[in-house]
């Protein structure tokens, strides 16, 4: 056979490389659909290879394990909202105003993460949160709320209250109407549940909701 030419060789398809942060970042959103549909027990590493085209191999070769897959979904979690909790500058504003920046933001890494309630329903009830206790984070994104409240608290602007539990209170407003949206929506057949002027009509009542339960009922004069 004659030797290749130049003109030949560049015609021939480059072999194609994998993004390694780019794959990973695929097999999570797979892995992250599996979980919210299944759990951990009932999750396969089998479909969520197929979901991403990679072999099972490569699954455990970037993860290690389909448990520790599974942490690193459940770390997704907090480490997303911190990221954008990070960026608000909460200690420059106002406690009102911080708060209700936070509620903001909230609701929007509740749009953004639609999987989250799933996985974290399945974490309680299969595993008693075993490996959200092991992966933690949501401390710390607890943590700034806390703050939040307790220096509005301490400036006059909220009413004497336990701040961790008013988190507790804050994070279910947030929460709740994602997580029972399929349920909802059979009560409320006209709302269209997640479309933007439904999420910014959420948003607002939400706020306001929250801001009358924590204002202290002499506001603070500026």
């Amino acid at each position: 056979m004659g030797r290749s030419t130049k003109a030949d060789r560049s015609s021939t398809p480059a072999k194609q490389t994998r993004d390694p942060e780019a794959t990973k970042a695929q097999i999570l959103d797979a892995a992250e659909e599996e979980f919210a549909r299944f759990g951990l027990n009932g999750a396969r590493t089998e479909a969520i290879a197929a979901k991403t085209g990679v072999t099972k191999a490569m699954i455990y070769y970037y993860f290690g394990s389909k448990e520790n897959l599974y942490e690193a979904v459940l770390k997704s979690y907090p480490d997303n909202f911190l990221d954008v909790v990070k960026r608000l500058n909460v200690e420059d504003l106002s406690p009102e105003d911080a708060l209700t920046a936070m509620v903001r933001a909230g609701i929007a890494h509740e749009i953004s993460h639609p999987h989250q309630g799933k996985v974290l329903l399945h974490e309680a009830m299969q595993n008693g949160g075993k490996y959200f206790k092991l992966t933690g984070g949501w401390e710390e994104a607890i943590g700034h709320g806390m703050e939040i409240l307790n220096r509005g608290v301490a400036e006059g602007y909220f009413r004497p209250l336990d701040s961790f539990l008013t988190m507790i209170h804050i994070m279910g407003v947030i929460t709740f109407y994602f997580n029972a949206e399929n349920n909802l929506k059979n009560i409320d057949t006209e709302r269209e549940w997640l479309s933007p002027s439904a999420i910014e009509q959420l948003t607002e009542s939400a706020i306001a909701f929250i801001l009358a339960g924590v204002k202290a009922t002499s506001e603070k004069q500026s």
